[in-house]
């Protein structure tokens, strides 16, 4: 098994406590969980990306910090509730985690969540998209440093 930090382990292992019948109620409360949009860029939405992928609008921006820590933003409507869930999930996996971690960070975390008998694959087609893109602007943030 691929070993986690501890806020994304946390989250697998919260998949994995509760029997596939709340699983989605479980992606729900997560989907409550998503943090709104700081004020700086409720006003300037071109410096967030679409992530095409998603069924549902779904808009990402990460910045990474002078410690070298990674902020993930995302922001997803509240009329769609799975990729709401899966946007917080992104985000508590990878908010404040290290550059090198959101870049090492495996794509088979959506495997260990156990969801994908219970959503469809376009969904979790757009899982992967928010994860893809995420990794790619923290590198586009890494080179623009340089």
């Amino acid at each position: 098994m691929i070993g986690y930090h501890a806020a994304a382990q946390e989250i697998i292992d919260a998949f994995h406590e509760v029997p596939p019948s709340n699983r989605l109620e479980l992606l729900l409360e997560y989907a409550d969980s998503l943090p709104e949009l700081p004020e700086r860029f409720r006003d300037r939405p071109e410096l967030l990306e679409r992530v095409e992928e998603c069924q549902s609008p779904v808009y990402l921006f990460t910045e990474v910090n002078s410690a070298g820590l990674v902020n993930v933003y995302l922001t997803a409507s509240v009329e769609a509730p799975t990729t709401r869930g899966f946007a917080a999930i992104l985000s508590s996996a990878l908010n404040n985690q290290s550059s090198e971690t959101v870049l090492n960070f495996s794509d088979a975390f959506v495997n260990q969540l156990n969801l994908t008998n219970l959503v469809s694959p376009l969904r979790i087609r757009g899982l992967y998209g928010m994860l893809t893109r995420i990794k790619r602007q923290v590198r586009e943030n890494l080179d623009n440093a340089e």
